[in-house]
């Protein structure tokens, strides 16, 4: 005689008391928000409303590639947007957290697998012999929120993570500018190098000639020539200068280091002035400090997720499947069809400390990413106050180094026109033709530097490079927390 069959649609008795259980189940506490997370990280910080040094409060513009103008800087930035390795390793990083999120996602749903079974024993061990194939379901009921606490946190990280790349970025194309830059300085620097050499060499043939017409001593000649020697020395480290900027520059581009990169042959207008907003919204622009604030977010969800391990767990089972009796002669009334439903609840009693140790852990991981958070604001706000200061000296100091500029020009006119009427000679020509050179070496280099400074602003901003964002990988969409 075979056992009375379960009626199809019904739902056992457990099933249905497990699934009201995870329907009353406790909710998840809401993830703290920005303002929350700035009062806790810089409740003792007073932020002012507007910077120490003197900036326009309009609001930061975008697409601060496009307003140096230059086209070939913008290629340059996307070559590297396309193959530098560290944004691959950053992209990859991305992916990863959105891997982590479909695990976690999982978690909270049913398994569901097949369970097959084959073979023969001897005759005295029976239930071996049976054979067939079952479909089996598991299920964890997320009663006190710790599978939906571990989905959010990987949702935060994947957040994180983002917004990581977006900085990085954002980096890149500042770091390639600031290289473009560079490699364009020490070409030209190259080239000061070179005349001011070629001038020393001049002031040799000089002192040669008057030691050999008795107007000169061997000393003058002597000190000619070593001074002929430093500026050639200057103008070999130059040439090293120019071939490790423009190295650096390929590395980031994703070349082949060979210094062949062709530099321009003058430095890129520097843009007008730059918007710099207010304080407070450097910490809603920043992408690195959005990134920060997700990970505050995921440390709390892993607080609740380490709590909610505490309480008890209630895990669900049910089979169905069919099995053969063909080699069992002697049991006539053996089910070919079956069916299975179970529920398994497990109270932890004692661990030795380690749930709790897991809850201190999580806590303390909690306090350090909101401490995290505090100092990457205040680097972030430290970082805009020291470029817009530099801003300003560096402009002082380009118009100061332009009127020294000016002054040796006029002088070395005034020495050419004596040399002309015969009321000097070309040794003070070449030596202060030298001293022009040397103010533009100067000026040059004051000129690169608020070129990389400004490039430091817009970072330091939260400006993007680009008017639009560039294509980045995307985040998978974020359920709401619980």
């Amino acid at each position: 005689m075979t056992a009375p069959r379960r009626r199809c649609g019904a739902l056992p008795r457990p099933l249905l008391l497990a699934l009201a259980l995870a329907l009353a189940g406790c909710a998840t506490a809401p993830e703290p928000g920005s303002e929350q997370i700035r009062a806790d990280a810089l409740g003792t910080v007073a932020i002012p409303p507007n910077w120490s040094a003197q900036a326009s409060q309009a609001q930061v513009d975008r697409g601060w590639l496009d307003a140096f103008a230059d086209p070939q800087l913008t290629a340059l930035v996307h070559e590297a947007l396309a193959r530098n390795p560290d944004l691959l390793i950053a992209a990859a990083r991305v992916e990863q957290a959105n891997a982590q999120v479909d695990i976690a996602q999982a978690q909270l749903r049913p398994a569901i697998g097949l369970i097959g079974r084959g073979g023969s024993k001897p005759i005295a061990d029976l239930v071996p012999l049976l054979s067939g194939l079952m479909l089996r379901l598991s299920w964890e009921i997320d009663l006190w929120g710790r599978l939906r606490y571990a989905r959010n946190a990987a949702i935060a990280a994947s957040d994180a993570q983002n917004a990581d790349y977006r900085y990085a970025q954002q980096s890149l194309a500042a770091s390639v500018a600031r290289a473009w830059f560079t490699v364009t300085e020490a070409r030209l620097q190259y080239d000061i190098a070179g005349q001011m050499a070629g001038s020393g060499e001049q002031l040799v043939g000089l002192a040669e000639q008057r030691e050999r017409v008795g107007a000169g001593s061997s000393n003058e000649t002597l000190a000619a020539r070593a001074s002929a020697a430093s500026y050639l020395d200057a103008r070999q480290q130059a040439d090293l200068a120019t071939h490790s900027a423009s190295r650096a520059l390929e590395i980031l581009l994703g070349r082949y280091p060979g210094a062949t990169l062709a530099a321009p042959a003058a430095l890129t207008a520097l843009p007008g002035e730059v918007p710099a907003g207010m304080p407070i919204d450097v910490l809603n622009r920043r992408p690195d400090l959005h990134a920060a604030e997700r990970r505050v977010a995921a440390a709390f969800d892993r607080v609740g997720e380490a709590r909610a391990a505490m309480l008890p767990t209630l895990s669900l089972s049910a089979g169905y499947g069919r099995l053969s009796n063909a080699a069992v002669r002697t049991r006539d009334d053996l089910e070919q069809t079956t069916s299975s439903v179970s529920a398994t609840g497990i109270m932890p009693l004692y661990t030795g400390g380690a749930l709790s140790g897991q809850v201190q852990l999580r806590s303390a991981e909690q306090k350090q990413a909101v401490a995290d958070y505090a100092r990457r604001a205040l680097l972030a706000l430290g970082e805009v106050e020291d470029a817009l200061t530099a801003e300003r000296v560096l402009a002082e100091r380009e118009q100061l180094l332009g009127q020294v500029l000016a002054n040796n020009e006029q002088v070395v006119r005034q020495v050419r026109d004596s040399e002309r009427i015969g009321r000097a000679d070309h040794r003070a020509v070449a030596t202060q033709e030298m001293q022009a050179l040397a103010a533009r070496s100067a000026l040059l280099g004051v000129r690169r530097e608020r070129l990389s400074r400004r490039v430091d602003l817009y970072l330091a901003l939260g400006g993007d490079y680009a008017t639009a964002d560039a294509a980045a990988p995307a985040s998978p969409p974020s359920p709401s927390p619980e």
